[in-house]
């Protein structure tokens, strides 16, 4: 936020003069940025976008970047910084400063090119570039749904989250005469012809399954097979599939984050009261990114969530949330273990935030499991098949 003094004066001047084609309400105390809000709204970044010329070229580079972020398991999403320093890059893909050469003109020359064209003075400009080197840097993002739709051709009805889970909101959309109209924008017209809606990203700084994968060799490249420890008293805990059956967030947010969580005591093989002490529960805890296109679908996971599960393991303490942001709290809970004929608890924290939609949380046992193995079971608003191998 070093620009955040600059910014205040830019962006009056940005909103004012940013559309040509149809008259705006320009009123100063209607678009200044509130102290008490981020420095760059989704609003004027939305109008920037429909105040450039875009062609093939733009689109097939937003294309690129929302494709390679699902490919790698993220929502269809070309966050900001990534488009101004490596074009067409996906969450989760390799950065490439020479990567704007296949598109001719990137979308961030339009971009940076409309917002110094319009200001006169040195100082403005200055202000310009301030602006624009803040939105680089931001969590702003474009989120295209339903893009492995597009005929190649149509330009984007651009939109933006208006917050509020709202299901409706304004857009701007390219008309044949170049002049922008604005329309009504719902997530059927985004299943029907491109829609791009700036919002804020939300799960780039977390790992997917995918590309937890790819970093380790056991999986082999984007998937591979399980790696199982057997022995006599050992078995593995899988999740093999994962179907959410509803949306929980508006589809302005994008597609949803599921966080599972897992806490257990791997290998847990005590043969005296004083060797209960020795042991530790672990966490497992990652996110299961759902696009909107993929609800209702069952998506194969093929992942472990206890390498070493043995007889004296009797529970686990299972959750899984929806993220949605807040402050870091825990869910305090515990792991069962059998010596001696006796049940032993294992105390844990699990982390989760204030905002989290709770789909499941409880106990998962070692009984329930065998019974419903390999069976479709609902846990809340997602269905999951486990298994113990």
């Amino acid at each position: 936020m070093k620009y955040g003094i600059v910014i205040l004066g830019t962006a009056c001047v940005l909103l004012a003069g940013m559309w040509a084609c149809e008259p705006l309400d320009d009123d100063r105390e209607t678009h200044v940025i509130s102290q008490d809000n981020s420095f760059i709204t989704l609003e004027e970044v939305a109008r920037l976008l429909s105040s450039v010329p875009l062609g093939t070229a733009q689109m097939e580079e937003v294309l690129d970047a929302a494709s390679s972020s699902a490919n790698n398991g993220y929502d269809e999403e070309y966050r900001m910084r990534d488009l101004f320093s490596s074009p067409g890059t996906g969450v989760g893909g390799e950065a490439d400063t020479k990567a704007g050469d296949r598109y001719g003109t990137p979308l961030r020359n339009l971009l940076s090119r409309a917002i110094q064209e319009r200001f006169a003075t040195k100082a403005e400009g200055a202000d310009a570039l301030a602006w624009l080197d803040s939105l680089a840097s931001s969590d702003v993002q474009i989120y295209w749904p339903y893009s492995e739709g597009w005929d190649g051709a149509s330009l984007p009805v651009i939109t933006f989250d208006p917050g509020d889970n709202a299901l409706q909101n304004e857009g701007y959309a390219f008309q044949a005469d170049g002049s922008v109209k604005r329309v009504l924008v719902d997530e059927q017209m985004a299943q029907e012809q491109p829609v791009w809606v700036v919002n804020r990203n939300a799960d780039a700084q977390h790992k997917t399954l995918e590309m937890m994968r790819r970093e380790d060799p056991s999986w082999g490249q984007g998937g591979g097979g399980l790696v199982v420890k057997s022995g006599e008293d050992t078995q593995t805990l899988i999740l093999r599939s994962f179907k959410a059956k509803r949306q929980l967030d508006s589809w302005f947010c994008g597609g949803a984050e599921f966080f599972v969580k897992i806490g257990s005591v791997e290998d847990f093989h005590a043969a005296t009261e004083a060797e209960l002490r020795l042991y530790e529960p672990s966490i497992t805890d990652f996110m299961v990114v759902v696009r909107r296109k993929d609800v209702g679908e069952e998506l194969s996971l093929n992942t472990v969530l206890v390498s070493e599960w043995t007889s004296q393991l009797t529970s686990c303490a299972f959750m899984i949330v929806e993220d949605d942001g807040g402050t870091r709290t825990t869910w305090k809970c515990s792991a069962q273990g059998k010596y001696n004929s006796k049940q032993y608890g294992f105390d844990l924290e699990i982390p989760l935030n204030s905002r989290d939609d709770i789909v499941w949380r409880g106990s998962l046992s070692h009984a329930y499991i065998e019974k419903f193995k390999g069976q479709t079971a609902s846990f809340g608003d997602v269905d999951l098949v486990l298994e113990l191998i």
